[in-house]
């Protein structure tokens, strides 16, 4: 972990997981639904894309919005400065490709855009933040929702049962969903060997970058926390959050718990996804 949210701190973080990808690198983000989400900004990121000379991926949204159609999805990405500072591909522009979930209860396979495999190596860059749904949105979300394609999408918020319609669904079956479908994503790269986590806690709304009209942050700004296991890396900022409750992180922890967003978190650990338990390592000086 660093406290120093710049391009600096960002490459120090992601250099002391002493990761070496090789072959084609994607960098998984998200775009930001316009017109004034609070993606990762492509200032902060470039630098560290650029060092692994990664290109950009995303999915389409199931949800309608600017990013719900291709040629929408890429216009964003360049509003957004994303194609001025890497290539840029939406993943499901083709469709989608199936991964199997071993060892779910909700889900037996997941679909995720289908030029996921052509790429050998994921670095998965997450902005840390609330969420409407699921409570809050870090590392499991950015593999699960974030790589699932529009149809993956729908199939994970309604819990395996539709691939057209992602409401309705019963809550707890959707966080389990994300759980599985990102099991699937990591089982599929060897569980740490070609994909690692970044977490940016910068601008902490209780709301999601998907959201373009976000609720402003009233969580100060914490730091960028960095591994190979997503369910210790969304703890760490999880417990980084509940240690501000009694000050400026009220509103964020609510978010959390009224949607029960620690379950994901429970069942991810449950299925092998990852652990909760983990040793924070600060590389501030």
């Amino acid at each position: 972990m660093t406290t120093d949210i710049s391009p600096d701190g960002l490459m120090a973080v992601y250099e002391a997981l002493h990761w070496a990808p090789t072959g084609n690198v994607a960098v998984k983000l998200s775009t930001g639904e316009p017109p004034a989400s609070n993606y990762l900004r492509p200032e902060l990121i470039a630098d560290l894309i650029q060092s692994v000379d990664g290109t950009i991926v995303e999915c389409n949204t199931a949800y309608g919005g600017s990013r719900a159609e291709t040629a929408m999805h890429y216009q964003v990405a360049e509003d957004h400065g994303f194609t001025t500072i890497a290539d840029f591909q939406i993943l499901d522009e083709n469709g989608s490709m199936t991964l199997p979930v071993d060892g779910g209860s909700r889900l037996t396979e997941n679909y995720v855009g289908a030029a996921f495999a052509d790429y050998n190596c994921y670095l998965v860059l997450s902005h840390f933040k609330g969420h409407s749904m699921a409570g809050f949105g870090g590392a499991i979300k950015n593999i699960s929702i974030g790589l699932g394609s529009s149809e993956g999408k729908a199939w994970i918020h309604s819990g395996g049962t539709s691939r057209t319609n992602p409401w309705g669904g019963d809550q707890d079956a959707f966080l389990e969903s994300m759980a599985e479908a990102g099991k699937s994503v990591s089982d599929y790269l060897g569980n740490g060997e070609r994909i690692v986590y970044i977490n940016v806690m910068n601008r902490l709304s209780v709301d999601c970058d998907c959201d373009g009209n976000p609720a402003e942050p009233d969580l100060h700004d914490i730091g960028i926390l960095a591994s190979t296991d997503p369910v210790a890396l969304d703890q760490a900022c999880i417990d980084l959050i509940y240690e501000q409750r009694d000050s400026d992180g009220a509103s964020l922890v609510q978010r959390i718990e009224s949607r029960n967003g620690l379950h994901t978190l429970e069942h991810a650990q449950a299925i092998g996804l990852g652990s909760r338990n983990y040793t924070l390592r600060s590389i501030d000086e």
